[in-house]
């Protein structure tokens, strides 16, 4: 399903997929013992647009993520951990006045919890100004998320100014709500979504997300108003299916089934990763939602943000019905 990369694209430098947006420390607990009584804490990081970048990387695409970070240890180790998964760094500021954000998460029982420490991060400072234009003009697509769209006012004349840039160079705009209830409410996220989903050329809400940003629990009234939109729609978390709509056309395309979901954490991130990766390889969006279900299932089987997205060589294996050989 891959094509090679040619050499010359690979040392160039210029990742042909960016994306932007905080990147957190995360401390989990072990076991499935609340942070109220774990002995220890597993720490990782995690963030939406940089679990997307590292899922391109892992794909053979070449990706790019920039945001803010504190100088401090957390964001050092972040940044290193990113730029160790191949993904180009080299637009990633660090702030001295300013820490990484945290997160800690916990599994009791089937309820997984998320707890947020973000308030005055180095990334909720984040303004226009720290874009670089360069960077995006030279992109094929700017990957965005509802989700640094909502962490501050500047955070978000930031998203619009990048999707500005984007438009004015002729890269193209992947957008996921991301919606995120513990950022604000659906009435505070609504109006600023459904504009970024106005500027997209690709539009990958959730059935759950268009529920809210609609208010319609109905398909029969979602698909006419995403109808209005230019953009190429896809849909995740249908009954087994992710819906392509496209020119009024409604494609359904099945899941990829698996016996043992670990953490489904991830998941849509790994759908964007693998979608992107199959339209940079040329393939048609139906194709490239294939591929992206396919790595969506791979996440759920892993704990953590990022860790379960698979390599090339692993996605090509399943695609070609190869089973894994133990020794």
């Amino acid at each position: 399903m891959f094509r090679n990369i040619p050499e010359e694209a690979a040392l160039s430098g210029v990742p042909k997929v960016i994306t932007f947006g905080e990147s957190m420390g995360l401390l989990m607990s072990s076991g499935l013992k609340g942070l109220e009584y774990s002995p220890g804490l597993e720490m990782s990081f995690g963030g939406a647009e940089s679990n997307v970048a590292i899922g391109l990387a892992r794909l053979g695409i070449s990706a790019g993520w920039f945001g803010r970070l504190g100088n401090d240890p957390v964001g050092r180790r972040i940044f290193k951990a990113i730029r160790g998964e191949g993904v180009d760094m080299s637009s990633v500021l660090f702030a001295d006045d300013a820490p990484t954000g945290l997160m800690m998460r916990e599994k009791v029982g089937d309820r997984s919890s998320v707890y947020y420490y973000r308030k005055y991060s180095a990334a909720s400072a984040m303004r226009p100004e720290h874009l670089n234009e360069a960077y995006i003009a030279n992109a094929e697509i700017l990957h965005i998320t509802g989700i640094t769209a909502a962490l501050s006012n500047t955070c978000r004349d930031t998203v619009f100014r990048a999707v500005k840039l984007a438009k004015k160079h002729g890269t193209k705009v992947s957008f996921d709500p991301n919606l995120r209830m513990k950022l604000w409410s659906a009435e505070e996220a609504r109006p600023v979504l459904l504009a970024l989903a106005e500027q997209a050329d690709y539009y990958l809400p959730g059935l759950d997300e268009l529920r809210l940003l609609y208010q319609s629990e109905s398909l029969d009234e979602l698909f006419p108003e995403l109808n209005k939109l230019s953009a190429v729609k896809i849909i995740k978390g249908g009954p087994n299916v992710t819906y392509l709509l496209e020119q009024g056309k409604l494609t359904e395309v099945p899941y990829f089934q698996v016996k043992n979901v670990v953490d489904s954490v991830g998941a849509g991130d790994g759908f964007c990763a693998g979608f992107l990766a199959g339209l940079i390889e040329g393939h048609s969006n139906e194709e490239a939602i294939r591929l992206g279900n396919l790595v969506g299932s791979k996440v759920i089987q892993a704990p953590g943000d990022w860790e379960g997205l698979p390599a090339r060589e692993e996605v090509e294996a399943s695609l070609a019905g190869r089973g894994h050989v133990e020794r």
